[in-house]
């Protein structure tokens, strides 16, 4: 038996937002015992990719979600990933939805979130980044307070990117969370473009101050029309975004219709989600190749699920 399966109904008695947090200490105190390593990591072989004009010892990573704020990178390199991205980060800190906001879909190995980018905001984050240890890549993924209006998120986005230029090796723009009203409005062809264009003349900028180049990534949403992927694509393509992440959390509820919480509003997350990421990315990959290289996100179980997002592009 394996670490995880016997502290897994431990886990699974708390309710699930205290589990997250009980489960990141618990990680620390492993780590400060040097027991992070050889528990969890003493596997992971080195399998180097190249993309965005970075080197990844691996190509699985942490996505977004898990460490908010920063605080636990040290600790969460121990387990061996090639990268990790933080956030979603916000300027100004924020509480996000009221609790409970996170459901667990058990059967089905999914969770259902509508968080709303808790966070302690981009200096809090910057504070703990300068601790922080940790020399694989980073990415950074900011997004929008919720109470600022759709018209000036562009300064939210520009606001947290030069806060975090000098700690990141690459920044992830999220447009796409089901959990800030009107967010994914940013995916449609106008809006995305407006705020693409601002945020690569400041990269241009950025990269001259800071003499280092810092690649800019797009995370988007699995619930995109065929229309939707050529309008993003052509727009990520004639911006020169570097690269993208397909995909956020679903609002669908294909995959577990008949469950207790298929009604609650959020994100849905696991192994639910994974076909339909699958989809987007081979939708993606379809139209941008290998000009625009792709992180697949969602529903990743075991090493078949890796394969299936490299084989979907």
């Amino acid at each position: 038996m394996n670490l995880y399966s016997a502290i897994r109904p431990l886990l699974f008695s708390l309710e699930p937002e205290k589990a997250h947090k009980v489960a990141l200490k618990g990680l620390v105190v492993l780590d400060r015992m040097r027991l992070a390593k050889p528990l969890f990591g003493h596997n992971i072989t080195n399998k180097p990719i190249e993309a965005f004009g970075l080197h990844f010892a691996n190509p699985v990573g942490i996505a977004a979600g898990l460490d908010k704020n920063a605080q636990y990178v040290s600790s969460l390199a121990a387990t061996g990933p090639g990268f990790i991205e933080v956030g979603t980060v916000t300027p100004f800190p924020q509480a996000g939805n009221p609790k409970p906001r996170l459901f667990r879909v058990r059967q089905h190995q999914g969770l259902i979130n509508r968080m709303g980018f808790n966070n302690f905001g981009v200096d809090a984050l910057v504070d703990y980044l300068q601790k922080n240890t940790y020399n694989g890549v980073l990415g950074i993924n900011i997004g929008k307070n919720k109470n600022t209006p759709l018209t000036q998120a562009k300064e939210d986005y520009l606001h947290c990117m030069r806060k975090v230029f000098a700690y990141a090796d690459y920044v992830t723009v999220n447009i796409s969370s089901p959990n800030t009203p009107q967010l994914r409005e940013l995916q449609h062809t106008d809006a995305l473009k407006a705020l693409l264009t601002c945020l690569k003349r400041e990269q241009q900028h950025l990269s001259e101050q800071h003499n280092k180049r810092v690649p800019l990534l797009v995370k988007v949403a699995p619930d995109v029309t065929e229309t939707e992927v050529k309008q993003i694509a052509e727009t990520i393509k004639n911006e020169g975004i570097e690269g993208m992440i397909v995909a956020n959390t679903t609002v669908s509820r294909d995959g577990i219709k008949h469950h207790k919480f298929a009604n609650e509003t959020g994100g849905l997350s696991g192994k639910p989600v994974r076909e339909l990421a699958n989809q987007a990315i081979a939708a993606f990959y379809a139209q941008l190749g290998s000009a625009v290289p792709i992180i697949g996100v969602g529903g990743i179980t075991c090493g078949q699920d890796v394969q299936a997002k490299r084989q979907a592009g």
